[in-house]
């Protein structure tokens, strides 16, 4: 059962380790903390993607800054509170880590394949420019009943696909992780430099439902 459900949400990443580790949470006495990888997109740009590491995994006091590392794990999900709201915040959940000595060009980066249920209605607008996006909120099961809420953005032919998807239909997704900085307006004078993760989707199917 539990293999199933991993199956359902997959993800490598493969990048450069651009932070120390910061301590996040503790479960069953071990300690889980959290590092960033920078990842490069196929464009000179790249993508810094926070990847959440058990201690069993890696030795957390060593500084890894500079080395090449693969990560194999889940994108998750989970709410913090701030600001007398939920703030949705993701990371990379570490199954398997190994350090590699150099990224071939052909390497697929950053990859992720999610099995989830569209949670909320999507979102489908053009930019100024005529391009098509929609935003699709993928819910993805976890075991032990937890769900993962993943963010999911589609462009063009994608987009207009998804447009005509509705609350509770199955879908599987096919993409990368991006992410995307932003202004958050936190009063009138004030406004904070902020980093949203999600999706970028390349192929993705609607789902029949197995009676």
């Amino acid at each position: 059962m539990t293999d199933k459900v991993i199956e359902n949400n997959q993800v490598t990443v493969m990048g450069e380790i651009v932070s120390g580790f910061s301590y996040s949470h503790e479960i069953y006495g071990e300690g889980f903390y959290m590092v960033d990888v920078k990842c490069k997109r196929l464009s000179e740009s790249f993508d810094i993607i926070p990847v959440m590491v058990s201690e069993r995994l890696m030795d957390v006091s060593e500084d890894y800054i500079g080395e090449l590392i693969c990560v194999n794990g889940q994108f998750r999900s989970y709410n913090r509170h701030e600001e007398r709201r939920n703030r949705l915040v993701l990371s990379v959940f570490a199954r398997e880590v190994s350090f590699i000595e150099e990224m071939e060009e052909s390497s697929k980066t950053n990859q992720i394949f999610l099995d989830g249920y569209i949670c909320k209605e999507p979102i489908y607008r053009k930019t100024p420019l005529g391009r098509e996006i929609a935003d699709l909120l993928l819910a993805v099961n976890r075991p032990y009943g937890k769900s993962d809420y993943i963010p999911c953005i589609c462009w063009g032919r994608n987009a207009r696909y998804a447009n005509n998807f509705h609350v509770g239909e199955r879908c599987e997704v096919w993409g990368r992780i991006q992410s995307r900085e932003y202004m958050k307006k936190l009063d009138e004078e004030n406004v904070e430099r902020r980093v949203a993760f999600e999706v970028s989707v390349s192929k993705l199917e609607l789902m029949e439902e197995e009676n």
